[in-house]
This record gives structure tokens, sequence and C-alpha cells, in this order.
């Protein structure tokens, strides 16, 4: 059976994932994966960022009808090109660069739709000039282009603990508004349905509560009338989950222990601290999508382009987890 290839978006192009991906082909690991690695880019930028890094790979063209799956190596750059109109080889982020990141998506979500590849993992981009508040974030425009909306799940993984916010990236005052004992319900399952299809194992699952030390001083609180309800739902239905469980001290190292991923309510509630404990070691996948999708959980740092000091542990990450997936 041929091994479908993992597909990148590369996402913006002035960011430092580019950086990246050339320091993870470099990776002994990477080298000797049998699930090959196509990235969708430009041919020019990608040639160009290369030189100016002092990178050295063999650039191997296709097109979005590939057939030839043999050929494709991880000792070259396999590459899919979309043309970038540009001045200058590393540059500041703006507008400009919108329509191609958007035909890049495009791509890779129609192979992905086709069952060409076996995941997809796209580089950072700038909610700012990309999304422009049409999406709170990349989760959320992935689901919507795919016709999954309202069925997305953000996990945060890495093998030791995952986490995943039921609320992803809202304002505080609105956080409240959007939990509900159904979203909780829903979350949980389709966590659970993934663990045991992909790591072949029941999760053990801990629910935080909303308010500090899950007390309020209403008469009335979320703990009391949605989590508490769907955690009592959900372990009727025989689900490993408990809770639920004030943030302030679940996450220190005898807690964390017990679980395979925190369910949080906010944001912020848990990626801070899963983030304090594994820095760039976890990834980001998006559940509840036809395929997987994944994003290193790093942002486009423009900051630092063309210096050469990105750290690629995360995407390296996205790769080895990605050529573990098997799918038909």
């Amino acid at each position: 059976m041929k091994i479908k290839p993992i597909i990148v978006v590369s996402g913006e192009p002035y960011s430092v994932f580019l950086e990246i991906f050339f320091k993870t082909l470099n990776n002994k690991r990477i080298k000797n994966l049998k699930t090959p690695i196509l990235i969708i880019a430009s041919y020019d930028l990608v040639l160009k960022q290369m030189k100016k890094l002092k990178y050295s790979f063999k650039i191997k063209l296709f097109d979005e009808k590939f057939t030839n799956l043999n050929i494709l190596s991880n000792k070259n750059i396999n590459l899919i090109n979309v043309n970038f109109k540009y001045n200058k080889t590393f540059d500041k982020i703006s507008n400009k660069s919108k329509k191609y990141i958007a035909q890049c998506f495009n791509l890779g979500l129609k192979l992905m739709k086709e069952k060409k590849g076996s995941a997809l993992i796209n580089g950072p981009i700038s909610k700012k000039h990309f999304l422009k508040k049409k999406f709170p974030g990349v989760t959320e425009y992935i689901s919507s282009k795919t016709g999954y909306s309202g069925n997305e799940v953000m996990l945060i993984y890495n093998k030791n603990l995952a986490v995943s916010p039921v609320t992803t990236h809202l304002p505080l005052k609105n956080i409240f508004k959007s939990i509900t004992k159904k979203k909780i319900i829903k979350q949980t399952n389709i966590i659970n349905k993934f663990y045991k299809k992909f790591l072949n194992k029941k999760p053990k699952i801990a629910i935080t509560g909303l308010n500090p030390h899950c007390e309020s001083s209403k008469d009335k609180n979320e703990e009391k009338e949605i989590i508490n309800p769907a955690i009592k739902f959900l372990s009727k239905k025989k689900f490993d989950v408990s809770g639920p469980f004030a943030a302030d001290t679940l996450f220190i190292k005898k807690n964390i222990k017990k679980f395979d991923v925190i369910i949080g309510m906010y944001h912020d509630q848990v990626l801070t601290p899963i983030k304090t404990l594994y820095e760039f070691n976890a990834i980001n996948i998006t559940l509840g999508l036809p395929f997987i999708r994944i994003s290193p959980d790093h942002g486009t740092n423009n900051q630092m382009l063309g210096q050469n000091k990105s750290d690629p542990t995360s995407f390296q990450e996205a790769i080895i987890f990605s050529s573990k997936i098997r799918v038909n």
C-alpha cells in the first residue's frame, strides 16, 4: 500500500515557518521517515529564503494531480508551486499575502478532500491580516471551509498531557455565554473518539471549573448549572471523566500524572500551563474534521524573520505524529 504524503500548507510567507521547515528536513528522524512530506508554497520564495538562510536542498516540483508517490523523498523538498508576487525575500507581514495564503489553503484542502494526503499541517498566519475578524482563528477558518463549523475541537497535544479549551479565541467577557452542557459533552465525545481511533486508548479526562476555586458569590454559577451536570451525564455514559477541578492547582505535577487530557473552559486557562510545562514540544490538533489537521504551536514570529534562530521542535513533533497516522 502506498503511503500518502503529509500535506503542508506553508502559511504566512513572512513568518519563520520556512526556516523551521528547512531545519526539520535536516533532522535525521525526519529524513528517515517513510511518510513523505509535500509542501504547498511559492517555489521562488522557498528557493530565495533557503539560499539566504544557507540551506541546500534539491526541490522537486509536482502539480496537484501528482500520482507517482514513489518518487517523493524527504531528502528533497517536494513542492507544489503557488505563485506569490513580492519584492523582498524577508519583509513585514501585510495584506499583500492574503490571496497567496488563501490559494495555498484551498489547494491543501482540495487534496485532503480528494484523500491524497494522510494529514494536513499548516504554518502560522496573521489573524489580523488574513482572517480580518471573519474567524477567531485558523481552526474555525478550516472548519468553515470544509463544512464542519461547530464540530471543531482544539487539542494541544503532548504525549504526556493534552489540553482542550471549550471556548477558543473569545474575549473573556464573552466566555460564560458560550459554555453549555451540550458543548462540553460533544467536545468530550470527540476527544474520546480521537484517542480510541488514533492512539488506541480510552483517555482519562479532567474538566476544570470556570470560576476561581470552582466557586461563585452568586446563588447560581456555571459549575452547578452546566459543568457538574455535563460530568454526571458523561460518567453515566461510561466516559472516564472527573471534575470540576480548580485550574490553579490542577496542573501541579502529582495531579497531571493522573490524566491524559484536561478540558478547560477558556483558551488561556489551559494553554498557558501546557506551554509552561512543555514549551514548543506540543502540537495543535484540530479534531471534528473529516481529516487530521495539525498546526505547530507557535506564531509567525516576524521579528525573528531571517535570523535562523527559531525553534523547530513543534513542527518536527507535528511531522512525527502525522507520520503515525494511517488512512485509507
